[in-house]
């Protein structure tokens, strides 16, 4: 599930030795909707990838779709393992389209410590940047992925939680009350667990810290009494499925996780109008229009492919048949 881990060191050899073959040709039946007019697409052949986690691939479904709507063949070759994976094949040409998020690309990619606070300006930081990596990042959506404490509705009752703040001062008053539960890698990184406790002026006892797969963590916050509070990430469905409330970062700690449409050199050389394209997608793309849509797959068991489709003919951007 997590777009930040620097996982894949096998796939990213695959990928640059023998490239991204084994892709499936969408084959939907599409047509322009609000965009794609007049099939500006057409005669192209593209190829979007994603990473391997529900809201990447939903947004990379979306992307093949609407370039299926403007005329273009598709290759999906979503899906990809880890982070590295899609960053490689983007930068390789191995495929044209993706959609990543500027905490990412600023800080795992790009290796600066320090987030941005100002969202616009960290896109702008990392999209200047990236160019010279023949990266092109499109202006992001609303959609902030990013990471925050949430602790369940039924405990919350009791302690009136709203802010981080909130935490450390209850961590100081009450150390014992204070149970997290995290994965191993929030666990340590400058951007995680170490750093939020220094930004806060809190400190979590080791024996109140309890590591584990981030799927589980939901259902420990939810339903059982052994984690106060949870690492959860803020477009998750299961949020609002399991009647968490999340935690406001009030002092700004986490960076911004806005995601945006990323597209090789060459192919936005050659085809602008994607800009056009995927511009009115990323307006609509909020963090709550994405707990929604990552909720009909994580939670409801949906298709990715289908939700992104009847999302994008919902809103009129593309018609079926």
């Amino acid at each position: 599930m997590r777009k930040r881990l620097l996982l894949a060191v096998v796939p990213v050899l695959l990928l640059g030795s023998c490239g991204l073959k084994s892709g499936s040709p969408m084959v939907d039946d599409v047509s322009p909707g609000s965009v794609g007019q007049g099939e500006p697409l057409k005669g192209a052949t593209l190829t979007v990838t994603s990473k391997n986690f529900s809201e990447n691939i939903i947004l990379g479904q979306m992307t093949g779709l609407v370039f299926k709507a403007a005329g273009a063949e598709v290759l999906d070759r979503t899906n990809l393992p880890g982070s590295i994976s899609a960053r490689e094949a983007i930068i390789n040409g191995d495929a044209d389209a993706q959609w990543d998020y500027t905490g990412t690309g600023w800080i795992t990619f790009l290796g600066h410590a320090d987030p941005i606070v100002d969202p616009r300006k960290q896109y702008e930081a990392v999209r200047d940047e990236d160019r010279g990596n023949g990266v092109i990042w499109l202006p992001p959506a609303p959609l902030d992925n990013t990471y925050a404490l949430a602790i369940s509705k039924k405990n919350n009752a009791k302690y009136g939680l709203r802010t981080l703040s909130d935490v450390a001062a209850l961590a100081a008053k009450d150390p014992g009350a204070v149970t997290i539960c995290v994965e191993n890698e929030f666990a340590s990184r400058d951007d995680g667990l170490p750093g939020m406790e220094k930004k806060y002026g809190m400190k979590i006892p080791a024996g109140n810290i309890q590591k584990m797969d981030a799927g589980i963590i939901y259902t420990q916050v939810s339903e059982s009494n052994s984690c106060l509070l949870g690492e959860v990430f803020t477009t998750d469905g299961r949020i609002k499925a399991m009647n968490l409330d999340v935690l406001e970062d009030d002092k700004d700690f986490f960076p911004n996780y806005n995601a945006s449409a990323v597209i090789h050199e060459a192919t936005f050389e050659k085809y602008p109008v994607i800009a056009e394209l995927l511009d009115p997608l990323a307006r609509k793309l909020t963090t709550e229009v994405a707990q929604t849509l990552n909720a009909k797959v994580d939670v409801e068991g949906e298709d990715p492919h289908e939700v992104a489709k009847d999302w994008l003919v919902a809103e009129g951007f593309i018609e079926e048949g």
